[in-house]
């Protein structure tokens, strides 16, 4: 079984920077692809970034030159460093990971932009 539990969401105006953080436990293979996902209020869930085991990534069009995503396989673990955000960016943050063939995603972390 594997178990993702994100961080570093919260409330931040325009124009600010947030860091997020996912820590996967269990049965988790090291080399599989990780990634964030987000999802606004009446919207579908849409691809944020993804980064496989090598840190190759891709980024949704939406946040491409803002966000940065990374890993570290030692700690299980991935980050997401979101900067010049803007209220577009609002929505609840998923850390996903594709383990064996089968998807694994986490509680969601609330990220707010006020204008």
């Amino acid at each position: 079984q594997v178990q993702l539990v994100e961080s570093g969401g919260g409330l931040v105006q325009a124009g600010g920077s947030l860091r997020l953080s996912c820590a996967a436990s269990g049965s988790i293979f090291s080399g599989a692809p990780m990634g964030w996902y987000r999802q606004a209020p009446g919207e579908q869930r849409e691809l944020v970034a993804t980064i496989t085991a090598n840190g190759r990534t891709t980024y949704g069009d939406a946040v491409k030159g803002r966000f940065a995503i990374s890993r570290d396989n030692a700690k299980k673990s991935v980050y997401l460093q979101m900067n010049s955000l803007n209220p577009e960016d609002t929505a609840v943050y998923y850390c996903h990971s594709l383990t064996l063939g089968l998807n694994y995603w986490g509680q969601g972390t609330q990220v707010t932009v006020s204008s």
